[in-house]
This record gives C-alpha cells, structure tokens and sequence, in this order.
C-alpha cells in the first residue's frame, strides 16, 4: 500500500513538473515556398525559467548536406551564422525579426533552391532544471517560380474624359506541382510613382480597386464597394490557352478621383498544414498612369436670344438651349430644364425660380409651373445638344427671367433615378418682357336689403366689377368668407341685417366659398351648405346662401381677376385684380326661437304651481279625515 502512495506522489510531482516544463513551437510541416519570393517562419517558446526576453538560434539540415547542422542566426551571436549565410545576415536578408520576448520569426528576404531542408529553432536553456523540450524543427521545400503576369494594353497618360469607359486587360497563371491558388488585383496609386509592392512604396497611397481572390470570389476594394454594387466597376475571368485566365477590369465611367498610376497584382497562395492560406508569391505589374479631364473644364451652357427679349401679349416665344463641350466619345445622358424666375433680374435679387419645363435623358417633356402649358408649347431636341423651348401664345404671366439648367449623367445614357448627377450648369438669363393691354379692375360687394336675415332664410350678396381695357375682357369672381372679429359684433347695435366694413384686409382663416371662372363655369367650394353664384349682368354677379345657417354668418368679399383674349382667340390672365369691401352678415333668431324659452319656463312654473296645490289639498283632507276616525 505505501508503495502505491509513493508511485501515485512521484507520478503527480512529474506531471506538476512537465506542466511548467519549457516547450519550443514551430509550424507543422512540410511548408512549400517560392523561390525567389520570402520566408518568413515563427517560433515560440513557453513554460520557461528565467528573464521574459529569450534568445533563438536557428539551424538549417539541407536535404544535400547529409543531415549536416548549419547555423543561420542568432539573437544573441553575430558569429553564429555559417559562411553560407554571414554575407545574407550581414545585409539583412537572413533575419530574426521579435514579435514578442518569447516570439520571433526567421525571415529569408529572398529564397533559394538551396534553401531547401529542415530547419530547427533552437533556445539556450534559462531553466533553473533541464525540462522539456529545447528545440522544434519544420521541413521547407523551395518549389520553382512559375507565376506569371501580363497586361494587354498600357496606358499611355493623356487625358480622358470625364465619364468615358476605362477597361484593363492583365493575364495571370500558374503551372506548379503543388495545390496552389491564383488571385488578381486591379489597384491604383495615387501619386503616380513606381510599383513599390517589393520594394517598399508608400501603402497609404495605394487603393485596392477590385479583385479575384484565391477563392474565385470578385471582392472590391473598400472605397470602390458603392460603384461596384451599382455596376459601374466588374471584373471578368476569361480562360486562355497555356492555363493562363484573362482578366477583364471595367469601369463604366470614370471620375476624376479615378487619376493615378494604375497596375495589375497577382499573388500565389497556398494552404498549409495548419489549414491557414499563406502568400507564397507576389508580382505587380504597372500599367500606365491615368488622367481624367473633369467636365467642368469644357463644359458650357448658352441660351438665345440673349439679353432682353420683348412682344406682345398672343406673340409666340421661343428660346433655344446649346451644349458644348461634351466630348464625343462619351455617351452621357442630359437632364435639360428650362426656369423662370419671377424677379425682373433673376436670382441677383432673390428671385423664386419655377420650371417651366424639362426633358429627361430618355426624351420625356414634362411641365412644371403651369401644366395647362403642355397644350400651348412644346419642347424639342433638334438637333446634337440643341433643345428648344416653343410658347405658342404668350402671356403676361409668362414675364420673367428664362435660363436653361443642364444635368450631366457623364458615361450614363440612361441613367436610374438614384444615379448622382456629373456636373449641373446653368446659362445666362434670358429676360422676356411681354406687353399687355393696360388693365384695371375695380369691384364692389353689398348685402340686397330687405327684413333682418334669420335661420333659415336665403342671403343674397352681389359683386359690381368694373373691368377697364381696349378688346375683349371678361372677369374672374371669387367669394370668400371669414369669422366676424368679435369688434364688430359688439358694436353692432342698429336692427340692419348688415354692417359695412370700409375695405378691411382679409382676416386669416378665410375660406373660398364659390367661384365664376371667366369662361362661365361656376365652383362651389363648400359643401355644408347650399350655395349658387351666377352672373346677373355685364358686371354684376350674385352669391346666395340657401336655407342659411348660423354658421353662414360672417364677413364676406369678392375678389375679381381680369381675363384678356389674344389675336389668335386664346384666353389669358392679365395679371389685373381687385378685392371688394367686405359686408357682414348677421344671423337673428326667429320668433319661434325667441319664444321657446319663454314657453317652456311658463309650463314649468305652472306644473311646479299645480303639483304644490293639489298636494297641500290632499294633505289637509287626509288629516280632516283621519280626526273623524278618531275614536272619542
């Protein structure tokens, strides 16, 4: 039995000593490298005694050496590396490079063929007691370059356009033993310098544009995600014969943050044994220096006639928008619109601009301000970057400032909604004037009189308008109605049925009641209550109120607008207007309503009466007859 304890004790205290017992890690093997190309292997040590900082030696077996030992580097002795190698260390391509104070990696700048074998990394023991495992060894083999990359066109650094389409063309392959994996990477450079992937340029200035990676998969660079996922940037892969693919970049339209030295990367991979993909080869291939002419530089917008354009009222107007500068060789689609604005000179002053109207890349004409200008005008591309802008009758309200706004879609000929615009720009104003008669408006409102309006009853109110002008004129009448401002009410204090209220503003909260339009049609705008308008005379026009209610009451105005008829028999709004007095309408109640009360009181008094007598009644009686039932 004690023997049993003293086996189970010695077993514990070895498995407590093995537990902190130092240990020395590489990569499991075999690692299959590149010549030519670097290698960079890791090595940890763990569970040791001793300072945090640990020393490493690396040794190589070469598979032609007979298992012989070489010294490659040392942290800790300049002396260590073999002849073979001291030339390599002295100038830095053999290397220890520290991750950590127990973690470095030998890196071989550039490998050989005779590189090739096992190689050890070895750390002098710090331990108080010689434990564990010292060493760890990892087998390379040096596998030839066969990665191969091409490009099919340069570029030769003159100007592009704005929104032309840019393709690029590089062939990339490999014939190797191994299980090994082709990636392609489309890349530009910003400052337009040399490759720099193997010898050291500035990362910062490079951007990824779009790539295949090892596993087949298109992966775009993070700043070019949005064109990608919008189709503006793809990238194809074409197989050719030798095993080499064809890869196809394109970029639809080119932006002027597209300028830079562009080149073509492939890289070899492979997967180690840990199942980690490793980058065994890399070569970058330039293709030429790229610059993109902005469209702002060449573009411009003119409309005509120029200046100030004056006629009379009827006379068509015609303005004509010119493009140049777009450059021939892109196919870009123009949003062409066409703006007044009300100010005599434009936006110096502030102007509100309106769009009369527009064509879209697709050659829809649409109107904007005025739609029942779709049958009186038309737009038209006549010709390559020449659009026309026709009003067959001109009207006073067609006075304003005229400019052509033009929206570039560079490189897209029929752009999606969501497609940003290129560039915007804007031609000179054109001021069009257009003369009319001399026009003025004058217009009275008033109350018929008659007995006090009460419930029920019909309110009759009459506009006389006054239309002054040389040629055919017609008026445009429109009531209105608005609370009566308690002011009024309580000063009202005659039995008229209306105040007069000398040409007060109309008070917010009015309401359109009805209309008479100048062609005769009538619009009623209320719909609690049973409203006409007509036309009594000449320049008399008549509101009634049928059946009124309280809630008709109110002050009322009429306010005109002067048509004008052109030479050719069109009708237009001269602009001229005028707002009438207002009148008050006041609702008194009917005798039946003033009755009512009065009424019902008086049944009230004379039921509580009754119902008080015939109780003190019948409570004297029942006492009177109880006394004579009372026994004496």
């Amino acid at each position: 039995m004690a023997s049993m304890k003293t086996a189970l004790f010695v077993f514990l205290h070895w498995v407590l000593q093995c537990a902190v017992c130092r240990d020395v890690s590489v990569p499991p093997g075999t690692l299959y490298r590149v010549a030519g190309f670097p290698l960079s292997l890791p090595c940890a040590v763990s569970g040791f005694e001793g300072p945090r900082t640990q020393d490493f030696e690396w040794f190589l077996y070469r598979d032609d050496a007979g298992g012989r030992q070489m010294g490659v580097v040392s942290t800790r002795d300049k002396g260590f590396p073999y002849a073979p190698f001291q030339p390599r260390v002295k100038n830095g391509e053999v290397r220890v490079e520290r991750d950590s104070g127990d973690k470095v990696r030998l890196v071989i700048q550039r490998l050989r063929a005779e590189d090739q074998g096992k190689y050890e990394c070895y750390t002098p023991s710090t331990d108080s007691t010689y434990q564990g495992n010292y060493s760890a060894s990892v087998p390379v083999k040096v596998i030839p370059d066969t990665l191969q990359v091409s490009y099919t066109r340069s570029l030769t650094g003159q100007p592009v356009p704005e929104g032309a389409e840019l393709t690029l063309t590089c062939s990339g392959g490999i014939q190797s033993e191994q299980l090994t994996q082709l990636s392609i990477t489309f890349g530009k450079r910003n400052n337009g310098e040399g490759s720099g992937a193997e010898g050291g340029g500035e990362v910062s200035n490079i951007r990824e544009i779009i790539s295949i990676d090892k596993l087949l998969g298109v992966v775009p660079g993070r700043m070019y995600k949005k064109r990608y996922d919008d189709g503006e940037i793809t990238l194809e892969k074409r197989n050719k014969e030798g095993g080499l693919g064809e890869y196809v970049m394109k970029m639809r339209a080119v932006q002027p943050d597209d300028t830079g030295s562009y080149f073509c990367e492939s890289t070899q991979w492979i997967r180690d044994p840990d199942r980690s993909w490793q980058k065994i080869a890399q070569r970058t291939l330039d293709i030429g220096n790229l610059t993109v002419q902005q469209l702002a530089e060449s573009l411009s917008i003119t409309s005509s006639p120029r200046g100030e354009v004056t006629l009379q009222v009827g006379a068509p107007l015609i303005l004509t928008c010119e493009v140049l500068g777009l450059p021939a060789e892109v196919n870009s689609g123009l949003l062409v619109q066409w703006m007044r604005s009300v100010s005599s000179d434009g936006a110096r002053s502030g102007g509100v601009e309106v769009e009369v109207a527009r064509m879209s890349p697709d050659g829809v004409v649409s109107w904007g301000d005025n739609l029942s200008r779709a049958s009186g005008g038309s737009m038209e591309k006549v010709a390559g970057g020449r659009y026309t802008l026709k009003l067959f009758s001109g009207q006073p309200l067609d006075s304003g400032v005229y400019r052509c706004v033009v929206s570039v879609y560079a490189g897209r000929a029929n752009p999606d909604p969501s497609t940003p615009v290129t560039l915007t720009q804007r031609s000179e104003g054109v001021t069009v004037n257009l003369k009319s008669k001399d026009v003025l408006v004058a217009a009275v409102a008033q109350l018929l009189r008659g007995p006090l309006l009460k419930r029920g009853n019909t309110i009759t109110l009459i506009c006389n308008i006054t239309v002054t002008t040389t040629g055919p004129a017609q008026a445009q009448v429109q009531w209105l109605r608005w609370p009566i401002p308690p002011r009024v009410i309580k000063r009202e204090e005659s039995p008229a049925s209306a105040v007069t209220v000398p040409d007060p503003p109309v008070e917010e909260g009015s309401s359109l009641v009805a209309a008479l339009m100048y062609d005769g049609v009538a619009k009623i705008y209320v719909n609690t209550s049973d409203v006409s308008i007509d036309r009594l005379s000449a320049g008399s026009y008549r509101l009634r109120v049928h059946s009124a209610t309280m809630d008709d009451q109110g002050m009322y105005a009429c306010h005109a607008q002067a048509w004008g008829q052109d030479p050719h028999g069109g009708w237009y709004n001269t602009g001229a207007r005028a707002e009438s007095n207002a009148v008050t309408v006041y609702m008194y109640s009917r005798a039946e309503d003033l009755l009512l009360i009065p009424l019902v009181v008086g049944v009230s008094s004379a039921l509580f009466v009754g119902i008080l007598i015939i109780s003190t009644v019948t409570c004297c009686f029942m006492k009177r007859l109880a006394k004579q039932r009372t026994p004496k």
